[in-house]
């Protein structure tokens, strides 16, 4: 998929649910998924798509969509566009109930701790490298 149309549903799915845009960039380099890309975890679940969404949510998806899972989970998996869109509803999600930026960017990761800590400063260290975040 074309660099330029990646940018555009990554900043059309940041205005959407209102996350801030270097954020969804940083996930989706530290992720380095790819259209149509399913990764197999070592607890059964699978990251999906350029942004690596965990099928755990591909159920709360297809609720929310009124859809069957195999569609929901191929539509993740397959739409560069609608995973990135995922992606930025599940940050505002724990935005919205953390109440901070950080917070969301670990459990966007996992809820455990250590594992949400070091995706965030992985995160970061990915928006420094790129001059996305200024360093302290």
């Amino acid at each position: 998929m074309a660099a330029k149309t990646l940018v555009t549903c990554l900043l059309l799915a940041s205005q959407t649910y209102n996350v801030p845009p270097v954020l969804l960039a940083g996930i989706y380099k530290a992720e380095g998924g790819r259209v149509g890309q399913e990764v197999g975890n070592e607890n059964g679940t699978h990251d999906l798509g350029p942004m690596q969404i965990n099928t755990l949510w591909v159920p709360v998806v297809a609720k929310k969509w009124g859809v069957s899972e195999r569609r929901a989970r191929a539509a993740i998996r397959d739409n560069a566009c609608t995973n990135m869109s995922v992606a930025a509803w599940i940050l505002r999600n724990h935005l919205s109930e953390t109440q901070s930026l950080a917070k969301a960017l670990s459990y966007y990761h996992s809820r455990t701790p250590s594992f949400g800590h070091k995706y965030q400063d992985r995160v970061l260290n990915i928006l420094r490298e790129n001059s996305l975040l200024k360093s302290n």
